[in-house]
């Protein structure tokens, strides 16, 4: 049967950030009563939430995220159940499982934790033989429910922005997933001339 499951964050007021990150902030500034309509004012950083980076976040690069076509950002999803890994591996079931132009999604389960210091300190982080198979399948992008796929100095995010593979950050709802066989991934970020954009990520199935 077909649906649409979000794998979105709500933008809202407090919503967590990257530690050293500036805190979003979503306020009324204009009111019906006063000003005859409503209007909401947002401020934030583009790594916030549900997002995607691109090369231009962590590499000297030009291409920004509206440099991109639409079809960069929909493709057919794969999910992998990476849960109870520190360190996410290459297995060899991904050989069959991971195709060119699919768009991989880890499911660890840290959503979680979201919001909390072992959330964005703690995390666990993709290895490199994993990342070097992604590159070689020469997948889009991938995606996953952590801040991130490494920490300092960040050489997960190198490689695979390096090689042109998006990475969507902040994912939830991916145990919804795991019974699925055959879903698309639909992951639109603002038309925003930036390194990354807030984005609204679905499945369809």
């Amino acid at each position: 049967m077909a649906g649409l499951i979000d794998l979105s964050y709500t933008i809202e007021a407090g919503i967590s950030s990257y530690p050293g990150d500036d805190e979003l902030k979503l306020y009324k500034n204009r009111f019906l009563e006063n000003d005859m309509y409503n209007d909401t004012k947002l401020e934030t950083g583009m790594h916030v939430g549900t997002h995607i980076d691109v090369a231009s976040h962590i590499m000297e690069s030009d291409q920004l995220i509206s440099d991109y076509p639409l079809d960069r950002f929909i493709g057919k999803g794969i999910l992998l159940d990476v849960r109870g890994q520190k360190s996410i591996c290459m297995k060899e079931s991904y050989l069959d499982m991971v195709k060119e132009n699919s768009i991989v999604l880890l499911f660890t389960g840290f959503e979680s934790l979201f919001g909390s210091d072992t959330y964005f300190m703690d995390h666990p982080v993709v290895e490199e033989p994993l990342a070097d198979f992604l590159v070689e399948r020469r997948v889009k992008m991938i995606g996953m429910d952590l801040p991130s796929p490494d920490h300092y100095p960040f050489g997960i995010h190198k490689k695979l922005l390096g090689n042109d593979i998006l990475i969507i950050e902040n994912l939830k709802n991916l145990e919804r997933l795991l019974a699925v066989d055959d879903f698309e991934i639909i992951a639109l970020p603002l038309k925003i001339r930036a390194e990354a954009s807030l984005a609204r990520v679905v499945a369809r199935i």
